[in-house]
């Protein structure tokens, strides 16, 4: 599910003064205490809420996590970055204990369904382009991954950031500015296929100018439509329109061709209009939108991050994680669209994350794909009539010690 897209030049964020946060507060209509989670495994603990708002009931489902005791693993629907999969799919494929659906994707019907609608980035490879500086999850489990993190011993490390990316291809001295990673090419662009977007690139309708690198050298160069084989340690540069004439007027069969990927943040400016880039350097990353809950506070940057008005009000089906006030991890689904559960606008949600002890939060993709799976079935009430979603990608929470044998 992608959310709307509007966007607006005024970028603001929506920050809740405590008159208008007590008002929220006051909106459920049973005081919301301390939750009554129950341990389902070492380091997982689970809960069932329903609560009131504006007369309606609303269901929601809680997996609150010890990262010392578990890891957090984004993973992708079967084994390509383009295609859907259920989440409890996916998390069985993976023997996860438990899951959420995780990031928004391209949900139709053609040969790129499934194609990530923002950043994600799986065992430290960039697999998609960031979209509008969206908010996005980061997760090391492993320094593998991380090169210049300090990870502590069997401990998951999360945080929350506002991330754009880069790529560029190298050759010869001359830089090419790439638009797009694993993507549907449109006109005037140019997007880079590594070999997880499949065995082949798709074809085109464009005239497109195809440049293959293999081991850092180009292997060939070619205009067509596309529908080459990605070779295995390389990848296939695809540009049309005003791109590639650009690209065409330095890329040779036989010369040296390299790509540069990456993330990066501009949270710490060094003055007030010139902000010094934070290059991330993490395991897995996953986009969402908007951010929810910043330092223990309110804060609602959905202006800023490019959704609708309409997106932000709405009370949908919501899907959210959070960083609680006790180190521990939040990972949450609300049901919505019945008579049994009206969904949540972005204002409740994060106020109701905030009581939880959230420092920080943001909402992932929702609606019809809202999916909490624990213990070999989905917990929750998907939306949809047909029952559970098929989603992009997926949030894993694993063990990370044997579980005990439940016996029968």
């Amino acid at each position: 599910m992608q959310p709307e897209r509007t966007f607006r030049r005024r970028s603001l964020s929506f920050s809740l003064n405590s008159t208008l946060f007590l008002f929220i507060l006051f909106n459920f209509a049973t005081h919301v205490g301390a939750q009554e989670f129950k341990t389902v495994h070492e380091g997982i603990e689970y809960a069932e809420v329903v609560r009131t708002i504006d007369g309606q009931p609303v269901r929601m489902n809680l997996l609150r996590l010890d990262l010392t005791k578990v890891r957090l693993d984004v993973v992708h629907a079967g084994t390509t970055v383009i295609g859907t999969e259920k989440t409890s799919v996916i998390a069985a494929n993976h023997k996860a204990v438990a899951a959420i659906n995780a990031g928004f994707f391209r949900l139709d019907n053609s040969a790129f369904a499934g194609d990530p609608a923002g950043i994600l980035q799986i065992d430290g490879k960039l697999l998609s382009e960031s979209n509008k500086g969206r908010i996005a999850l980061e997760i090391t489990n492993d320094s593998t991954f991380c090169q210049s993190c300090t990870i502590p011993k069997n401990q998951t490390v999360v945080s929350f950031d506002h991330l754009n990316t880069f790529a560029e291809f190298w050759s010869q001295q001359n830089r090419f500015n790439i638009l797009g990673i694993n993507r549907e090419l449109k006109d005037n662009d140019a997007v880079l296929y590594t070999p997880e977007q499949g065995r082949r690139t798709m074809m085109s309708t464009l005239e497109v100018l195809q440049v293959i690198i293999d081991n850092k050298k180009i292997k060939s160069v070619d205009v067509g439509n596309g529908g080459a084989d990605i070779p295995p340690g390389g990848f296939i540069l695809m540009a049309t329109g005003t791109k590639k004439a650009e690209l065409a007027s330095f890329a040779k069969a036989g010369n040296e061709g390299i790509t540069i990927l990456g993330s990066y943040s501009d949270r710490e400016p060094t003055t007030a209009t010139t902000p010094r880039m934070k290059f991330i350097d993490v395991e897995d990353i996953v986009g969402g939108v908007p951010q929810l809950v910043k330092d223990s506070k309110i804060d609602i940057t959905w202006e800023k991050e490019g959704a609708s008005k309409s997106f932000f009000e709405t009370r949908h089906p919501r899907t959210a994680v959070a960083k609680l006030k006790d180190g521990k991890f939040l990972m949450m689904t609300v049901d919505g669209r019945s008579e049994s559960s009206g969904g949540m606008s972005l204002t409740d949600l994060a106020a109701y994350l905030l009581e939880l002890g959230a420092t920080d939060a943001m909402n992932l993709d929702g609606g019809g794909s809202t999916t909490m799976y624990l213990d070999d079935k989905v917990v929750n009430h998907p939306s949809d009539k047909e029952g559970e979603r098929p989603v992009s990608d997926a949030l894993l929470v694993t063990l990370r010690t044997k579980p005990k044998s439940r016996g029968k």
